[in-house]
């Protein structure tokens, strides 16, 4: 079986292609969300975040072959769990991380941590718009309040973002709660009715939908604040599924085996 860490939009073609492949794939996600794995027979699935212990623990009860590590592009120390417990067993680490969408020389404004873009994002004087998620939420609010200007953020519509929004200190009337994608009108749509002059964003990549928030921001005059990805190892990391898929081939056979269980290929 092959251990799958995902909860971004490229889990579920990811865990198809997989199992298209021939290889049995339990997909593991820190949080309950939606994904349209179907009812392929060789793809189990598992919730709730895993510390290194839980995760080494996880591998050898399952019998793991291999880790898939497709978590999200700004989860470093998922990352860094998932390679430290897969050197451990030890099996097989490879990581899937999609390409990043803004390119050296574009015209925005980049930030090393979120520390620095809620900085550089309320210096500018207009109200500000925040797509990065429910972590990480504290330095804006408290930029926010020192400045005076206006917060908006758009969290997932989930228990756990609105209670961070919630903890942050951050208005009910200043919080959009909804799932992606969000297309570039619908981005439109949110800057006219808040007056957004500041749209914050990961480089989480085109499935991310930065291209969309990119755009409407060009269409409506707002600056782009973008928080750059942290740096990872590059050992054993692929910038599109097909590589991924072929390395994994070279290095680990399916094995044809029941799909009735977990513990299967």
């Amino acid at each position: 079986m092959i251990l799958l860490l995902g909860g971004t939009a490229d889990t579920a073609p990811l865990a198809t292609l997989l199992a298209e492949a021939g290889y049995n794939v339990l997909v593991s996600t820190a949080t309950d969300v939606p994904l349209a794995t179907g009812d392929h027979p060789r793809i189990t699935r598992r919730t709730g975040p895993l510390d290194q212990e839980k995760l080494v623990q996880l591998l050898i009860q399952q019998g793991i072959r291999a880790v898939i590590d497709a978590a999200h592009p700004y989860a470093a120390e998922v990352h860094r769990t998932a390679r430290a417990a897969a050197a451990c067993v030890p099996i097989l680490y490879l990581a899937y991380l999609r390409p990043a969408e803004i390119l050296p020389g574009s015209d925005v404004i980049r930030a090393g941590d979120h520390e620095e873009a809620a900085r550089l994002a309320f210096a500018i004087g207009r109200p500000v718009l925040l797509t990065t998620g429910s972590r990480n939420l504290l330095p804006y609010a408290v930029a926010a309040r020192k400045t005076g200007e206006t917060l908006i953020v758009r969290v997932l519509d989930h228990p756990e973002s609105l209670q961070a929004c919630r903890e942050a200190g951050i208005l009910p009337r200043n919080i959009i709660a909804g799932r992606g994608p969000f297309s570039i009108e619908d981005n439109i749509q949110i800057i006219k009715r808040f007056s957004i002059g500041v749209l914050v964003t990961k480089d989480s990549g085109k499935a991310g939908g930065v291209d969309a928030k990119r755009e409407a921001a060009r269409r409506e005059g707002c600056a782009l604040v973008v928080v750059l990805r942290p740096l990872l190892s590059d050992r054993d990391v692929y910038g599109s599924t097909e590589s991924l898929l072929r390395e994994l081939r070279g290095r680990l056979s399916p094995v044809i085996e029941s799909t009735s269980g977990l513990r299967v290929g």
